[in-house]
């Protein structure tokens, strides 16, 4: 009986190790995602509407990346924040063209 236990469990653990080496393989695959890489090529302009984002939106919730919503999520979401948050126009228009610039 504790031989078809022991076997039992060096299957289970051979099969359990095959499982994951399957998944380390195709996340090798896959190269990662440099956010330093985007952040060099931010123009001057672009930049100055990263730090509003980063400064005017974060001292009432945690920040979101511009990717987590297309640009027609995005839009109604900066017209209500524009309000809240107090930014003119151009501030506003800054904000947008970074988020827009990262989809």
């Amino acid at each position: 009986m504790k031989t078809k236990i022991l076997s039992l469990m060096v299957v289970m653990l051979l099969l359990a190790s095959c499982g994951t080496k399957k998944t380390a393989v195709a996340s090798a695959e896959t190269p990662p995602v440099n956010k330093e890489v985007k952040a060099a090529e931010l123009t001057p302009e672009l930049a100055a509407g990263k730090n509003l984002y980063e400064n005017s939106c974060a001292k009432c919730h945690k920040l979101y990346e511009p990717t987590k919503f297309s640009k027609e999520e995005w839009q109604p979401i900066l017209v209500r924040m524009q309000k809240k948050a107090k930014l003119d126009d151009t501030n506003m228009a800054s904000i947008t063209n970074y988020i827009h610039s990262q989809l």
